[in-house]
């Protein structure tokens, strides 16, 4: 799959999300997944086109309605869960890391999220 410009990939995916503590990629039935211990925080549709990640269930309605272009509901079968998901076509690379960043700081202990954020800013100082 080629990606023109602003157009976010699978691989740049990975490359944030590999670099997170306690975060692993498995292979679940063809699909690309993400765990923090046996918690997916982060999937992928076959065709790579479709990211789903945790996300405050009180939230996702808001979001897909603000920008339903970008974001959708999960599959019935998985309302239960804090899911929401989003057409990487759709997305800028500084967004998908923050949505990468705040998806992997739902799943982790917050003392693994605070340290990670010290050695590594979202922002610049002072911002």
């Amino acid at each position: 799959m080629s990606a023109g410009p602003g157009v976010v990939t699978l691989e740049q995916v990975r490359e944030v999300a590999t670099g997170l503590p306690r975060s692993y990629e498995v292979l679940v039935y063809g699909r690309v997944k993400f765990r923090v211990g046996s918690i997916v925080w982060l999937a992928f549709s076959r065709d790579e086109t479709i990211m789903g990640f945790s996300f405050p269930k009180e939230f996702r309605e808001a979001i897909v309605a603000a920008e339903p272009e970008k974001f959708m509901l999960p599959r019935a079968s998985d309302l239960r869960f804090n899911w929401v998901e989003a057409r990487l076509a759709a997305l800028e690379p500084a967004e998908m890391r923050e949505l990468v960043l705040d998806a992997w700081e739902t799943v982790v202990p917050l003392e693994v999220a605070r340290a990670y954020e010290s050695s590594n800013p979202r922002r610049p100082a002072g911002r």
